[in-house]
């Protein structure tokens, strides 16, 4: 009986030190994971103070250009102003209507119709081969 009072003891003991290694490697564990939650945190706040960061410089920088379109206007307004009330006279005038460039535009009609950029250059010899043509820059000897 004594014996058995020992086995139970020892084991008792024995159970106590494994359960006490478990118990620590597990705490290990845990401290790297809440490391980590705690990282993967001031990760995402810093990111959140950055998008704030941005989105506070486009507003301000939005606000900046209305400023300053409304101040160009503004200025454009008054030089056009003291034009008309300083210069009475006609034929100036008519020679910045004539210099405008939508007058220009009126003038010209076959200017508004763009035609769009080319990735080439245009043949200016039908037996020249264009730069998108398979065969330009090679020679005969590396055709055949």
């Amino acid at each position: 009986m004594t014996n058995l009072i020992l086995a139970a003891v020892a084991a008792l003991i024995v159970g106590v030190v494994i359960g006490v290694f478990v118990g620590r490697s597990g705490q290990g564990a845990n401290l790297r994971q809440r490391r980590t939650e705690q990282q993967i945190d001031e990760l995402r706040n810093e990111y959140t103070r950055y998008q704030a960061q941005v989105n506070e410089h486009f507003m301000e920088s939005a606000h900046l250009l209305r400023r300053f379109n409304d101040t160009y206007r503004d200025v454009n307004e008054h030089m056009a102003r003291g034009a008309n009330r300083l210069c009475n006279d006609e034929d100036w005038l008519e020679e910045l209507d004539v210099d405008s460039p939508r007058a220009r535009l009126e003038a010209d009609p076959d200017k508004t119709a763009a035609e769009p950029p080319r990735d080439y250059a245009p043949k200016s010899d039908p037996a020249e081969k264009g730069t998108l043509a398979e065969d330009f820059g090679l020679r005969e000897k590396a055709k055949a």
